[in-house]
């Protein structure tokens, strides 16, 4: 193995005289590993460390016993192959070192070229960056497998996965890595752990923010931990403006202040496009549909168009007034798209109301304590339906920026009925509400707007000029 600079002569000798050697004799064989001289000094550090050896200049010799594999021997530099190759077959170099210096500004040139040619291939490659924050929570570990199976974004699409998180989960995130390489995923280009927090979000595509404040309010003040989330909005808004790409999707997730992270990276980034950035309610939704299923006897899938209203992680509020029923079994049968509304087959309203609507709290115990796969799903459910559409006529919510719809203050993030078509999503305004949902809606905006006030409020008590 010969390696060197691409403009050493010593190294265009030694190369050289390899090329000869492997001409002439029946069993010798080489391999080159020129490297431009910028980086030659790091490279040769990382090499002698890797193998326990000491070398200083170009070019660094070595023998391997097996076929570019196995043991290596160390034989040193320029003399040391001649010396090497005059002892085993009778053979030196005699070259000049005018000549010598000519080939090393040919080799300089044609590593130059070669290294141009990969570029451009590689450019060609555009795998979808994406950028998940908060990386070593269960949701990632759960969500990685999701999008590089290509369920989501479709067999022809490759992805590189970045994940982010700080020092003390460095560790972590490299056990996430080597299992997820371990998968050899076919759509999987490249996934890398982060903890440089300026180098956050090169070229994103996506991103997917899971960071969570857990409450415990005996500890601290409500206040305090919204003051926790704006200050993570404050730091990842300016690097989504500075890396990322112009029409970014940014999608939040999490157990906690789900609206108001989004609500506050829209603050501190006005240049991110409104209809970009997200909240995940999935979740929620799919948790209903499974407690309703379970009351009916049913499969969960023949549940659809449950309505998440309001702060997603927060106060929210779960509206069956447009939920249908598809498949269920009842004295009335039809065709596969038959369905029924929910209301009027569930007979025990009592139920609904004492149990369900009241049980909002169980809905919310048993989404705050998944492990991580329910959210995960309801993270790549929404990416599949942003991408690729959601089901004809089907109502999926998500917390989107309010321009007023349904009568909702503008400026907050705000879960409400949406579809996705062609890579975009529409509020579904066409929908009636009742008085009474009106009224809750009403109550809903109003503690999104104190949330979003407190939140800036703190901020800027704490950066007075920066807000001057």
């Amino acid at each position: 193995i010969f390696t060197g600079k691409a403009n050493c002569p010593y190294y265009a000798k030694a190369e050289l005289l390899a090329d000869y050697l492997q001409t002439n004799l029946p069993n010798f064989r080489v391999h080159k590993i020129s490297q431009h001289p910028d980086n030659w000094e790091q490279w040769l550090h990382d090499i002698c460390e890797t193998n326990g050896w000491e070398h200083t200049q170009s070019p660094i010799i070595w023998r391997e016993l097996l076929d570019r594999g196995g043991k290596g021997q160390l034989l040193g530099g320029l003399n040391n192959f001649l010396e090497y190759a005059q002892q085993y077959y009778g053979i030196t170099s005699m070259m000049l070192s005018e000549e010598m210096l000519d080939i090393a500004e040919e080799n300089l040139q044609a590593h130059l070229e070669i290294v141009k040619e990969d570029e451009e291939i590689r450019s060609l490659i555009k795998p979808m960056q994406i950028w998940i924050t908060s990386a070593s929570v269960p949701i990632c570990y759960h969500l990685i497998p999701l999008l590089a199976s290509g369920e989501v974004f479709g067999m022809t699409t490759e992805i590189s996965i970045h994940l982010l998180d700080t020092d003390q989960f460095k560790e972590n995130l490299r056990s996430i890595v080597m299992e997820a390489e371990d998968m050899a995923f076919p759509l999987l280009r490249s996934i890398s752990e982060h903890t440089n927090i300026d180098q956050a979000f090169i070229d994103a595509d996506i991103i997917i923010v899971l960071d969570d404040v857990l409450l415990n309010l005996e500890v601290q003040s409500l206040e305090n931990y919204i003051r926790e989330v704006s200050e993570i909005c404050q730091v990842y808004a300016p690097l989504i403006e500075k890396n990322a790409k112009s029409e970014v999707k940014v999608i939040s997730s999490g157990k906690t202040f789900a609206n108001l992270k989004a609500t506050m990276l829209r603050a501190y980034g006005p240049s991110i496009m409104p209809e970009n950035i997200i909240a995940i309610a999935t979740s929620w939704e799919s948790a209903a549909k499974a407690m309703l299923a379970r009351k009916l006897n049913m499969n969960t899938t023949g549940v659809k168009d449950v309505i998440v209203w309001g702060n997603i992680t927060g106060s929210n509020y779960i509206d069956l007034s447009h939920a249908k029923l598809y498949g269920y079994d009842c004295a009335i049968r039809g065709p596969a798209n038959f369905q029924r509304p929910l209301l009027n087959m569930i007979y025990d309203s009592e139920w609904i109301h004492s149990e369900f609507l009241s049980a909002q709290s169980t809905l919310s115990s048993r989404v705050s304590h998944c492990t991580g796969m329910l959210p995960a799903h309801a993270v790549a459910t929404v990416l599949r339906y942003w991408y690729h559409g959601s089901p004809s006529e089907e109502i999926i919510s998500v917390g989107i920026l309010s321009e007023g719809q349904f009568c909702i203050p503008e400026g907050i993030i705000f879960s409400m009925p949406v579809r996705f078509q062609n890579g975009n999503w529409e509020v579904m305004t066409e929908l009636e509400i009742s008085e009474t949902t009106q009224k809750v809606l009403g109550r809903l905006s109003h503690e999104l707007v104190q949330e979003k006030l407190v939140a800036l409020k703190e901020i800027n008590e704490m950066h007075p000029y920066e807000a001057e």
